[in-house]
């Protein structure tokens, strides 16, 4: 074996390997300070063999079966013609581009039935790369799915849920858009989509990539989403690694969005003249005689919509409770120098239900009473509805039910009217589109190809919303998934498989039954997404009577879980002097230590078996604690370490611990980082402190 070293970044790597054949081999890099990445040309046949993560030197090999793999057929409906092309299908024609940040190949399929841009590229300053494919349909096709990447090895699967149900309460978890993580190396991957299915098989073979089931006719082209490939510094911090690239990609910046919701208060029996009785009620009692900054949002719930209506000009039209451009509502909003924010249902769930089925006679998509949202003729006019509100100057969108709602879910059986797949093989003649049956596992790859078109759908709204708005706050509800790549498009994602009101008839019962759905989602099911964009229906409070101390441990401890989404379910006219006083002193606190919402996690036991519990986030500059003891008749001994795991701070970091809640220590004390606390909590006790740092020093970066 001959080979010619020496040259680096974008040349080539020369080798001439002699096995009764001579064969060429040619390697490319894309490189930047952080991360380097390295394809194979061999015999004309591309294949990444390697990523260096720069900031620890470590080389790691990639084991790639084939450099992407396309599902193709001539319809769904016949699943014998279906067929997999792979990258050894296709042929080197033209190399395209060829620098250290951007790589294109031109690739032929050998029988000419397609031809696809292999494009992979890298910003100076990331510490992750993406690939994609611009595909050319040389025939008339079904492009069924798409793998970006496909991994013999070395790569697990964090989340490994996969419930896509139509009926069950509490039962949806589609295991849809979640990261694949190195196995024995930092490295994540994934497909940069919200539908994506990233998952590892039962032979370890990783695949990154995504149902789509749409036509392609001859000549037509389609770009791909991205799959991603980044590093960070160890595997223990690669969570935290992942969630500084979700940080990187989101849409908006993370922001602190604090506001008041009307349901709680009226109902659908809201009223303008309700509404600006509460906008006055709340702005008076905390930004005038308290001091909180102004809230960044009034949000008119389910009831400001008339389903009576005809809807197949506009949907969404509003009742005679308010002005029929909400001009009043405006010019309160202006006066107590916030926004306006909307409840809305994208499927017409809820209170917009009476509305779906005369939309459905009209000739508009619908399932069975909710509409589809992958239904081109009336997905239209929701967007054009949601674009004249954005446009108007509601700034805030909750949007709720979308494929369903916490208990039922509804799935497009037959939308090839509209190019979803129809997969008659799978005897669906009969099934409603919420049958239980569907829960049956051998329907979804049907129900994720309508998953996938109305996910696309929404986006197409939502990127849409951003250019006539930028500063415009999405929130999607029930019915939506977690995935971190939804924070692309929006702000905030319901927190999966809990209601909108805690069960209990305590505070500590309350916030048991939240924890718990918290402690399930993120501790034992792993899934990938950041805390701090979270939609979890709290903090509430609806009556008076409890003690001032109880509603204070309550509200900090609500509070400290960290998200950046905090939205007040209050009835104004039910709280006194004290319950007021508390939102405020609850509010003032949560726009000091939003800062070290950028990375929250969860630590300790499982709420719902009474062990202590609590969350903790930090930025460079400190962080806070939460503990929290459920137990109603026995004290707990917690045990935390202020390690560099958790704070990503150097050991000889000093901190003064101050307490925000509780009464142990009571004094502020100076601690190190790298000391363990261990602390005594009475039954049903609540701690928190603060850590801010007191001594300089240079910090641990995670990439």
């Amino acid at each position: 074996m001959i080979k010619i070293i020496g040259l680096t970044g974008l040349y080539c790597l020369l080798a001439f390997v002699s096995f009764g054949q001579e064969q060429s081999v040619k390697y490319y890099t894309l490189s930047n300070s952080l991360i380097s990445k390295t394809i194979e040309v061999r015999d004309g046949h591309l294949k990444t063999t390697q990523i260096e993560n720069k900031a620890t030197g470590e080389k790691i090999p990639i084991h790639t079966k084939t450099e992407f793999k396309l599902r193709i057929s001539e319809g769904t409906d016949q699943p014998k013609t279906a067929e997999n092309l792979v990258s050894a299908d296709f042929v080197l024609e033209k190399v395209l581009e060829n620098s250290p940040n951007l790589m294109s190949f031109l690739l032929k399929e050998k029988q000419g039935k397609m031809s696809v841009e292999l494009t992979y590229s890298l910003d100076e300053n990331e510490f992750y790369t993406r690939k994609s494919l611009k595909i050319k349909a040389g025939i008339n096709l079904v492009l069924e799915r798409i793998d970006l990447e496909v991994i013999d090895g070395g790569l697990v699967q964090p989340y490994q849920q996969k419930q896509i149900t139509a009926q069950g309460p509490a039962q949806w978890k589609p295991g849809l858009g979640q990261p694949l993580f190195g196995q024995n190396a930092p490295i994540f991957m994934g497909i940069e989509f919200p539908a994506s299915d990233n998952f590892v098989g039962a032979d370890q073979t990783a695949y990154c990539g995504y149902l789509w089931g749409k036509s392609l006719k001859e000549g037509e082209t389609y770009l791909t989403y991205s799959s991603v490939t980044g590093v960070g510094k160890d595997n223990d911090g690669l969570e935290k690694t992942f969630q500084a690239y979700i940080d990187n990609i989101r849409i908006r910046p993370l922001r602190l969005q604090v506001q008041y919701n009307s349901w709680f208060d009226y109902g659908q029996g809201v009223s303008k003249e309700k509404f600006i009785s509460s906008v006055n009620k709340v702005h008076e009692e905390l930004v005038i005689n308290r001091g909180v900054p102004p809230l960044n949002a009034y949000v008119i719930d389910d009831g400001w919509q008339d389903v009576h209506a005809d809807w197949s000009d506009e949907v969404w039209k509003i009742n005679e409770k308010f002005d029929m451009d909400f001009s009043g509502s405006f010019d309160k909003m202006r006066a107590v120098d916030s926004k306006l924010g909307l409840w809305l249902s994208p499927g017409l769930l809820f209170g917009a239900q009476p509305a779906a089925k005369p939309l459905g006679k009209q000739g508009f998509e619908i399932l069975g009473n909710w509409m589809s949202i992958a239904g081109p003729k009336y997905m239209g006019l929701l967007e054009k509805r949601m674009l004249d509100l954005t446009r108007q100057g509601v700034s805030y969108f909750k949007l709720d039910g979308i494929f369903g709602h916490l208990n039922i879910r509804e799935f497009e059986l037959d939308g090839s009217d509209y190019g979803l797949p129809k997969m008659p093989q799978l005897g669906i003649d009969g099934l409603s589109p919420s049958d239980s049956l569907l829960n049956d596992p051998k329907y979804d790859a049907l129900k994720t190809y309508y998953l996938v078109a109305g996910t696309e759908r929404l986006i197409e709204i939502f990127e849409k919303q951003h250019q006539v708005n930028p500063e415009v706050y999405i929130v999607i509800s029930n019915g939506a998934y977690l995935s971190p790549w939804w924070l692309m498009h929006v702000d905030a994602v319901w927190m999966i498989n809990a209601g909108d009101a805690a069960g209990g008839s305590t505070r500590t019962e309350e916030l048991v039954y939240r924890d718990g759905v918290y402690y399930d989602t993120w501790i034992k099911e792993k899934t990938q997404y950041p805390m701090n964009s979270l939609f979890n229906h709290e903090p509430k409070k609806t009556k008076t009577g409890e003690s001032k101390e109880d509603f204070f441990n309550y509200l900090m401890m609500n509070l400290s879980r960290g998200t950046g989404f905090v939205e007040l379910y209050l009835k104004t006219k039910e709280l006194s002097k004290e319950d007021w006083d508390v939102l405020a002193d609850g509010l003032t606190w949560v726009h000091h230590a939003f800062p070290y919402f950028k990375y929250v996690t969860m630590h300790g036991g499982d709420p719902k078996q009474q062990e202590a519990y609590g969350y903790s986030g930090w930025n460079k500059k400190g962080g806070y604690i939460s503990i929290h003891n459920p137990n109603k008749s026995a004290s707990a001994n917690y045990k935390i370490s202020l390690d560099s795991l958790l704070t990503q701070h150097k050991k000889n970091t000093t901190y003064k611990m101050i307490p925000i809640v509780g009464n142990s220590p009571k004094k502020e004390t100076n601690i190190e980082n790298g000391t363990q606390l261990e602390l005594e909590l009475a039954p049903g006790e609540i701690l928190i402190y603060e850590f801010q740092k007191v001594k300089q020093t240079r910090e641990i970066i995670h990439h």
